[in-house]
């Protein structure tokens, strides 16, 4: 029997990840930040998309407040991560994806 949906990992539900561009759009060079909801809404994930062919970005995390943290690809802001309770994302937190041109 194939695996369903229900067998794959929880952490990261790439079927639903946000923020990702649409086929239809206009193509923008440089990273994106996407997040990728957790199943269990409990921590969602933070996508960085960079071009084929292209150095994977160097990713920052720069606190912000308390709470509230920017993750940076290459120097520039893709995402703001905000959360009431838990630990602050780090490096290791941020999944890097390879966008084929």
């Amino acid at each position: 029997m194939p695996p369903s949906i229900h067998d794959t990992p929880a952490s990261y539900e790439w079927s639903e990840a946000k923020s990702l561009m649409p086929m239809h759009a206009e193509y923008e060079k440089g990273p994106k930040g996407a997040l990728v909801p957790d199943r269990t809404g409990e921590t969602d994930h933070v996508a960085v998309v960079y071009d084929q062919g292209e150095t994977p970005p160097e990713i920052t995390i720069r606190h912000n407040s308390k709470t509230v943290h920017t993750v940076l690809a290459n120097g520039i802001a893709v995402a703001v991560v905000a959360r009431a309770y838990g630990k602050a994302p780090s490096v290791s937190d941020v999944l890097l994806v390879e966008r084929k041109s």
